[in-house]
């Protein structure tokens, strides 16, 4: 099934500038300009991701994104939000609407592809898949900082992975180490002093050894101004301080389109599992939301036709859990998948506390799930 992009922009130049970034890949490309038949577009084709312009006529970026967040079927679609505005306020305002991620106009069309390809899957024209590697693999991060502390504090972060960290504190040495080994990513401090950080970004960026390779910018998380700088200037993400390694983890994830998928999916006796870990993070609940629909759709192309959720693990119940519980439902609803729910008699009573799921029924192992599923259709009364 082809992910479906949505670009919702009153410029012309915009929406032709997104639709050639995505032209060599295997994806639907939908277009209106502005948010009144952008909603129409979304209600009726289901997009895997929105572009959505702020300022726009008739219905602004805004109040689309309002009328999203309110409607069941769409409030789980991410949205991208394109914009001019750069300040401070305007970035907080952006941040505060619900969105997950933005971009400042104008924007390269490699930097587009980055950022969506970050959220949702994409293949090449070619069927090559974008994913190279497994999160558990062999990867190699370079990190300019001047500061040893914030090298040694990063390579302690990520020392239950596979992940390899070499630092470098001056900008000749990085160029020099990139000329040698070339990084899977590089993370750069826009503390370096007189503008190094930018130039040396630029220096990646005319290199063949690192045109490609995903570069993110550190810094405190109080510099808005420096992030907006750097997402202008195209870098791949912002990693702030104090620093997030699950957060790191993430995106490090999403930039190089590490499979994540078998951390929490599975097939067993003929049924698409999905498991969700006990430490459910909001990390967690991006990385399965990038793989769900993909994950559920090759499941029904191999020929399955059931799914159990299991938050057998968990022990209480948050947003997160409510929004990935019901876009995993309502994937299996428009799939035609019978499905059920395992459960705790906790987490049974918790997500009566939310209107959203106090009418989820639940199961207690997943032999009982099983026997359930091929007794009976679907699950009643498990929607919201």
């Amino acid at each position: 099934m082809k992910p479906k992009i949505l670009t919702v922009d009153d410029s012309s130049t915009i929406r032709l500038i997104v639709a050639k970034a995505f032209q060599t890949f295997d994806c639907d490309i939908f277009e209106a300009v502005n948010g009144v038949e952008g909603l129409a577009v979304a209600a009726r084709e289901l997009p895997d991701i929105i572009l959505l312009d702020f300022v726009m006529p008739i219905m602004d970026g805004a109040e689309m994104l309002s009328k999203l967040k309110s409607n069941p079927a769409l409030k789980s679609i991410p949205v991208v939000m394109l914009t001019a505005e750069a300040g401070r306020e305007d970035v907080l305002r952006i941040a505060k609407l619900g969105v997950r991620d933005y971009i400042l106009k104008p924007f390269k069309e490699e930097i587009v592809v980055q950022r969506v390809s970050s959220i949702i899957d994409l293949k090449s024209k070619g069927n090559k898949p974008l994913k190279v590697k497994r999160f558990d693999e062999s990867v190699t991060i370079l990190v300019v900082d001047d500061k040893p502390a914030i090298v040694e504090q990063i390579r302690a972060g990520l020392a239950d992975t596979q992940w390899s960290v070499h630092g470098c504190g001056q900008s000749s040495e990085a160029v020099d180490h990139c000329s040698q080994n070339a990084p899977d990513v590089i993370f750069v401090s826009l503390s370096l002093p007189d503008n190094e950080a930018f130039t040396l970004f630029q220096g990646f960026g005319a290199s063949a050894k690192t045109k490609s390779v995903p570069v993110f910018a550190l810094c405190v998380k109080t510099a808005v101004e420096d992030q907006a700088r750097a997402q202008q200037a195209g870098f791949t993400g912002i990693m702030t301080k104090p620093l997030e390694f699950d957060d790191i983890k993430g995106k490090v994830a999403r930039a190089l389109h590490l499979d994540t998928s078998y951390k929490y999916f599975e097939q067993r006796s003929g049924v698409l599992v999905l498991k969700l870990p006990a430490q459910f993070t909001p990390t967690v609940a991006n990385e399965i939301i990038v793989h769900l629909r993909t994950k559920v759709s090759e499941a029904v192309d191999a020929g399955l036709d059931k799914m159990v959720v299991d938050l057998s693990l968990l022990r209480g119940t948050d947003m997160n859990l409510v929004k990935l519980g019901l876009s995993a439902i309502q994937l299996c609803q428009e799939l035609s998948l019978k499905h059920r729910l395992i459960g705790s008699d906790v987490m049974s009573q918790n997500c009566k506390n939310y209107e959203e799921t106090k009418d989820w029924q639940f199961v207690s192992t997943f032999e009982d799930a099983l026997s359930a599923l091929n007794e009976t259709p679907v699950l009643a009364n498990v929607a919201a």
